[in-house]
């Protein structure tokens, strides 16, 4: 029997783990939840999963939480200290990190350093403070076992295989819903369009970063600390039926793949069991029925966030943080309507570029830049992107 403790349990990642826990109950138990708004949900979870432990955002959700369970023996604490504690319950032995955006790092941060095993979903984590998360995974000897589709299938594809070999990474990426529209036609989507995805159902977040491939992006830099290659190790091709989940090529010409259904369900569930794997209810993968798998190189022009995550990848430091916290103001003005799909990797450009970087060395760091960039991300888009 694990113990796990899930971050962003009412996420959709968050309730993909909680169905595979409801399907195990012999291998798995959960000891703590942690929320966000949606006090509705977690109410049943907790109902049904009896965690010693759960955290929720705000005071006001604490109360109105605690007078909905008289009785029910759970501990409820809220913020990031909510967090913190149920990243940190001592009776946990992984945690699934599936807090969407940088709001992820602190308490994921957190965990490692009470020496739990990571489940990680949360891809912003790496891309704020990569190099630093991964020297205290190496410090604390924890395993931190992607649950990404794309990071789960380098994670299999380069078991068993020497390191030294490789000869590049490939992450594959449907296109999202705009792979093949006219480009003259971009200014005018809507926050409606860019929400459905045509293979995948997530979250609103990580629904626009795949429209506009900034997710691709953020999974280059997640990519290049998970694994420590270099970004000219790793490449992307389109691949709109989201079968091979992503590849390694190695310096024989020997390429290894992953394949599966495009349900989030298959590399959550191996994140949990591994080295094993569960017997999961999943429709089988029916090649013949399929026909055919098709490829091509991303375009940069229609997808411009591409080149932003590459360079801020470059740049290194404190950078990529401040890309990514321009990314999550530039998303959530786009779905309030207050930006056009076209200026969110606007706005992402001006704000990396005002940005003097500077080498990270502490999360703190990070933490200034992410808050540097949320900030300038702001004032541009108050002031019309002047």
């Amino acid at each position: 029997m694990k113990n796990i403790a899930v971050l962003g349990s009412t996420g959709s990642i968050g309730v993909s783990t909680l169905e595979i826990v409801r399907a195990f109950p012999e291998h798995y138990q959960i000891v703590a939840l942690s929320a966000g708004n949606n006090i509705e949900l977690l109410q049943q979870q907790i109902e049904f999963f009896h965690p010693r432990i759960v955290s929720v955002v705000s005071e006001q959700d604490a109360e109105a939480l605690t007078q909905s369970l008289k009785g029910v023996d759970v501990q409820i604490c809220c913020g990031i200290e909510g967090m913190i504690r149920c990243a940190t319950v001592p009776e946990s032995e992984m945690v699934v990190a599936a807090v969407v955006g940088a709001a992820g790092l602190i308490p994921t941060l957190a965990a490692i350093k009470a020496g739990k095993d990571i489940a990680l979903a949360n891809k912003e984590t790496l891309v704020t403070a990569g190099s630093l998360i991964m020297a205290e995974v190496a410090r604390k000897k924890v395993k931190l076992i992607p649950v990404d589709s794309e990071h789960s299938a380098i994670f299999q594809s380069l078991a068993g295989h020497r390191r030294e070999d490789v000869r590049r990474l490939i992450l594959t990426a449907s296109g999202g819903p705009f792979r093949n529209y006219e480009l003259a036609n971009f200014k005018n989507i809507s926050p409606a369009d860019a929400l459905a995805h045509p293979n995948w159902e997530m979250g609103r977040k990580i629904s626009i970063d795949s429209a506009t491939m900034m997710n691709k992006g953020l999974e280059v830099i997640e990519a290049r600390w998970l694994f420590d290659f270099p970004a000219t190790m790793i490449d992307i091709h389109i691949h709109p039926q989201s079968v091979i989940h992503s590849l390694v090529e190695y310096r024989d010409g020997a390429v290894m793949a992953q394949l599966g259904v495009p349900d989030m369900k298959t590399p959550i569930a191996y994140a949990l069991s591994w080295p094993e794997r569960l017997p999961l209810a999943q429709e089988p993968l029916d090649l013949c029925q399929l026909g055919q798998l098709s490829f091509s190189e991303p375009d940069i022009e229609r997808f411009p966030c591409l080149r932003l995550a590459y360079d801020a990848l470059a740049r290194g430091g404190t950078v990529p943080a401040v890309m990514n916290a321009a990314n999550e103001v530039a998303v959530e003005a786009f779905l309030n309507t207050r930006l056009s799909f076209l200026e969110i990797s606007q706005v992402i450009e001006k704000v990396m570029y005002q940005h003097r970087g500077e080498d990270l060395t502490t999360v703190e760091q990070a933490l200034h830049a992410d808050l540097w960039g949320r900030d300038k991300a702001r004032e541009l888009i108050s002031g019309g992107l002047a």
